[in-house]
């Protein structure tokens, strides 16, 4: 157990770099956790659905509005023999994932379709109870930027300080409204019944996202390491009090992209049907001395009624960066149940994510 536990905060914070953050972050990457890992997908022998909704400095002027969703489940086992109590079989999962970001100031969005599929082994040859899963996303990404209001020298009159319309300015030329892009990003995952440790590659085929008719600016690969380990409360006569299955959970999710980095790490507690956690979002490599370690601290919580769990996260600042209005976020995930006669029930005891 300490060897497993160790092993996860070593590779989650191994080959930190300078890097720089292009793609949108969510806080309720534990309770969706297919928002980082492709390899997530399927995880549960039945439909799973979701949105997300994140709002980044509500002030109106510098407001992020980013949504998520996503929909997948297990398409069964690829061996012919297919026994549920056979805990050999491979299964595999499909799945479908839309973002949307869109800025406020800039009138910039970003949207994303990726399909996803992913493939579990049984890697029980190595260590009872491990196993791998397989992920691919692939999909289609635009970036439209309303280049019409930006605000050009030529706009301005000096004499009376107004702005005239439109500009002559040449740049405007040669510069694209809109790009599309081809993405791919794979990722794989390791687990056991208290332990998991993943791994993807966003745009590992770093697209050209240049808005230059003639430009060449490569997508940065968003490298991302997601792990923790579950600990079981029941066997601890402490916590007698909180109902059956209740279990205690260290998370970390590490993020390196151009020259930003960014670890979130903090503790989930399990007691049905609530989830209550604490997340710190840092910046493990700082630029200069200005820069900040800790930048906010998560509280996120969810309850989960019949099928449908409902999330909310806040972000609480700890920056210098003043009146941002701290950053909200809402989930809504939704699941037919845990039957699949078709199929291996490999994740009853999954240690990640909601209430199941």
């Amino acid at each position: 157990m300490k060897f497993k536990l160790v092993l996860s905060i070593l590779l989650t914070t191994f080959s930190v770099v300078a890097v720089k953050a292009q793609d949108p972050v969510f806080t309720q990457y534990y309770f969706v956790p297919e928002t980082q890992n492709g390899a997530f997908t399927g995880t549960i022998n039945t439909l799973n659905t979701g949105i997300l909704h994140r709002t980044q400095w509500p002030d109106g002027s510098r407001r992020l509005d980013t949504e998520y969703a996503f929909f997948n489940g297990s398409m069964g086992n690829l061996s012919e023999d297919s026994r549920p109590s056979d805990s050999n079989l491979q299964n595999i999962g499909l799945g479908l994932t839309i973002l949307n970001q869109h800025e406020v100031f800039t009138a910039y969005n970003y949207t994303q379709i990726n399909g996803v599929t992913s493939l579990n082994l049984d890697l029980d040859n190595f260590s009872s109870g491990l196993r791998l899963i397989l992920g691919l996303e692939a999909g289609y990404g635009t970036k439209n930027f309303n280049f019409k209001s930006l605000l050009f020298e030529d706009q301005i009159n000096v004499d009376n300080g107004g702005i005239n319309g439109g500009s002559a300015d040449p740049s405007l030329l040669y510069l694209k409204s809109k790009i599309n892009f081809f993405d791919i990003s794979p990722g794989f995952l390791l687990y056991d019944e208290d332990f998991w440790l993943g791994v993807s590659f966003k745009h590992l085929n770093t697209p050209n996202i240049a808005f230059e008719s003639e430009g060449e600016v490569p997508l940065n690969m968003n490298l991302s390491f997601q792990s923790g380990y579950s600990f079981d409360l029941d066997q601890n006569p402490g916590f007698g009090f909180l109902p059956d299955n209740s279990k205690f959970v260290l998370t970390s999710n590490f993020m390196q992209q151009g020259e930003y980095n960014r670890l979130d790490f903090g503790s989930i507690l399990h007691f049905n049907p609530f989830i209550l956690g604490v997340i710190a979002a840092t910046n493990p490599i700082r630029k200069n001395e200005q820069s900040h370690l800790l930048t906010s601290v998560n509280l996120m919580g969810s309850i989960k009624i019949n099928n449908f769990t409902f999330g909310y996260s806040y972000d609480m600042n700890t920056s210098k960066i003043d009146n941002t209005q701290g950053v909200h976020e809402f989930s809504l995930t939704w699941q037919i149940g845990r039957e699949c006669h078709s199929c291996n029930n490999y994740l009853a005891t999954r240690p990640w994510g909601r209430n199941y």
